[in-house]
Formats: C-alpha cells, sequence, structure tokens
C-alpha cells in the first residue's frame, strides 16, 4: 500500500514566494501542499484545520511574525515539523532554538527543499513532543487525543503499549487509553521508556520483571504491578532476556 504524502503547509507574506514553493513542491514525490498563509495569525488557523506535517515558514510577516508563529506551533500536542525559508540568515539561531529542523536561504533551491523536507520527514510528531516536553527534572509525559479528549499521562505510569489493528492501546497505573500514535513513533520518540518484545506490543521498562514460559512452553513477560503475562516473539525473546541478564 501506497503512503500518504506528507502535507506541507506554506506560510509567507509573499504571494511569488508561496507559488515558486508550491511548483517546487509539485516537483518532490511524497509530498503535497495542504495550505497557505500570508501572516502568523492565518498560520495558526491553518495548521488548525490541515493538520500539516510539515510548515514552510517565513520569518518577516505582518503582525505575527514567523518566529513566535513557530514558538505558538512548537506548543501544539502534536506540532507540525518547522522549516524557515527566509531571505536573512541572521536568526538562524534563533529558528533552532524553536526546534526547527532546518533554516533556508531564499532563493530557496529544488535540491535544498528536498533535503529539508526529508530531514523533517524523519522526526516524527511524538519526537517532536518530546523536543518541546518540560525539564529534566520534571515527570515525562506524552499528550493523548482521546474520545474523552485531550489527556496528559506520565511515561513512567504506562505498563505497556499494544497495536490492534490501526490503535494502539496505553495500558496504566489509571487505566486504558486508546491513542492513534504507533508503536513505532513511541519506541523512537521514548527509547529510555519502552522495549520492544513483540510486533504488536512494548513493554515499560520500569515495570519489566521476567520472562517465563507458559503451560504450552511460549515465552511469556511478566511485569510488576499487574497480573498482566504478554507474549513474546520468538524474534525478540533473545533481546528480552540479554537485557534481563544485563540489568
Amino acid at each position: 500500500m501506497d503512503k500518504a504524502p506528507k502535507k506541507v503547509f506554506i506560510a509567507d507574506d509573499e504571494p511569488l514566494a508561496r507559488e515558486r514553493l508550491k511548483r517546487l513542491i509539485d516537483q518532490l514525490p511524497d509530498h503535497q501542499t495542504c495550505g497557505e498563509a500570508a501572516n502568523g495569525e492565518d498560520t495558526l488557523s491553518g495548521v488548525a484545520f490541515h493538520l500539516p506535517d510539515i510548515v514552510l515558514l517565513d520569518i518577516h510577516m505582518p503582525g505575527l511574525d514567523g518566529m513566535a508563529t513557530a514558538r505558538q506551533l512548537s506548543e501544539l500536542a502534536n506540532p507540525p515539523a518547522l522549516v524557515f525559508c527566509t531571505a536573512h540568515d541572521q536568526h538562524a539561531l534563533e529558528a533552532f532554538g524553536v526546534n526547527a529542523t532546518a533554516y533556508l536561504l531564499k532563493p530557496v533551491r529544488k535540491e535544498a527543499l528536498a533535503q529539508a523536507l526529508t530531514q523533517a520527514g524523519k522526526t516524527n510528531r511524538l519526537q517532536r513532543q518530546a523536543l518541546n516536553s518540560q525539564p529534566p527534572n520534571e515527570r515525562e509525559q506524552i499528550t493523548v487525543r482521546s474520545q474523552r479528549g485531550t489527556e496528559l499521562i506520565d511515561l513512567a505510569d504506562i505498563y505497556y503499549c499494544q497495536a490492534d489493528q490501526k490503535y494502539v492501546t496505553l495500558v496504566h497505573r489509571h487505566g486504558e487509553t486508546l491513542c492513534d500514535y504507533s508503536l513505532k513513533e513511541l519506541e523512537q520518540a521514548y527509547p529510555a521508556h519502552f522495549f520492544r518484545i513483540h510486533r504488536h506490543t512494548l513493554a515499560g521498562v520500569a515495570f519489566i520483571q521476567a520472562l517465563k514460559r507458559d503451560s504450552k512452553g511460549r515465552a511469556v513477560l511478566t511485569l510488576k504491578e499487574t497480573d498482566a503475562r504478554l507474549p513474546v516473539s520468538r524474534r525478540h525473546a533473545t533481546h528480552v532476556r540479554q537485557w534481563l541478564e544485563q540489568r
């Protein structure tokens, strides 16, 4: 099945600049323009409506400028990747302070844009959320949009994550929460918290207790604080055993 193209939103107060970027994006595989805006306020509302994967952002725009817009975008629960496209090079350090993945100078070249979009696409939404999380001395949390609204769940409270078709269930100290993050996204964003034991399951590192065999001789993982016994695939059993031996 073909992957859906990455959605790109263009924010620039110059119509010709927006048209140029759209033409360049049209020539690149796996990306498509989903919307555009000429100022910061319209960019924020456009991002909320279109939910783009990547925002191409000019810095000097009327009203709310690009840097202020970027700071607000970076505070979203699921922030898009940010790529600055500007004629001014003096804001580069400030741009990376708001976790921009690239800083391109106008006129933007096709090759540079392609590289920047590829780089932005490799930083998934959970990794971007992790970059914008609380200081290290505070509890790390994940923001989840569920049927109950937006929930904050402490990563240290999650026993395990289990995939079922297109959704993942987070099983934690306070119950269960269904989310639309993939196991791969969770694993890549929080490698210190989750350990892969099956293609459908990540175990919370803090709760891993022992690797055992069930009555049919299959490997299962037992966890602290819960009666859950999680199947461990043959592919991952060796890694789990080695991890336990090194603790």
